[in-house]
């Protein structure tokens, strides 16, 4: 199957599955494929049913987002895609098998389960950092701000090498368990507010980070908590799904 042409160039299929393997895209498509026939699979072995009337309609808006006012604009449209109409309804029909399963897995109840079972993953802070290139001068540094911790802000907009962060003294914001590099976390998430920590090591042991504890909030089920919980629960339930079939890339 080819699926471009330059000018005599032929892209075939094959051609492209090896360039999205060598750009390193390759496994997250298979893995968000594999996610999705795993959880149309689930939603067809639960008993949900999909009407004819839940395709009619998808298919409606999918003609009225596209312009798709003439039944033969609606042709022209699967045929520039290259799918039937078959194809074309299997696909929705999948699409809504997909989105009544994760009604059911992202329901209240299993949400506020996970959060509870899980708060402490959930604690919020808000730091700030300086980052720089030399351990003495980052010693140097933290006890300038340690004898005057006012002055963070300022030594971060003067000496750190975050271009994105020093600008605004150094403040990172708010991160989450998980964001952080894992032998320094569990030291952040324990220090105090206005807790001065480091210097630390970068992976790349070619800088080194002075943190401040800016503010500490308790885990609460909301806003971008909420939508952190749902990944989870959904890649909970898809792990324990994949235990159920024969998995293999070919």
């Amino acid at each position: 199957m080819d699926v471009a042409r330059v000018d005599d160039e032929v892209v075939t299929a094959e051609g492209l599955v090896k360039w999205l393997k060598l750009r390193g895209s390759f496994d997250s498509l298979i893995e968000e494929l594999v996610s999705e026939r795993l959880t149309v699979h689930a939603a067809r072995r639960s008993g949900i049913e999909i009407s004819i009337e839940a395709i009619q309609e998808r298919f409606d808006q999918i003609r009225r987002v596209e312009g798709l006012h003439r039944a033969k604009d609606a042709q022209a449209f699967l045929e520039q895609l290259g799918v039937t109409l078959d194809d074309f309804e299997a696909y929705i029909t999948d699409t809504l098998y997909k989105e009544r399963m994760l009604e059911h897995v992202h329901r209240r109840e299993a949400l506020d389960e996970y959060f509870h079972l899980n708060s402490p993953k959930f604690e919020v802070i808000e730091i700030s950092h300086i980052v720089v290139d030399a351990e003495n001068k980052a010693r140097e540094i933290l006890s300038l701000a340690e004898e005057e911790p006012e002055m963070f802000p300022d030594l971060a907009r003067e000496h750190s090498l975050d271009e994105e962060t020093c600008e605004q003294g150094g403040r990172v914001g708010r991160v989450m368990r998980g964001e952080l590099q894992h032998q320094i976390e569990a030291k952040i998430f324990n220090a105090e507010v206005g807790e001065l920590l480091g210097p630390f090591q970068t992976p790349d042991e070619l800088f080194y980070e002075i943190f401040k504890v800016d503010a500490r909030h308790s885990a609460r089920l909301d806003g971008e908590t909420l939508r952190e919980v749902r990944r989870l629960v959904y890649q909970d339930w898809l792990q324990a799904r994949a235990q159920e079939h024969r998995l293999e890339v070919l």
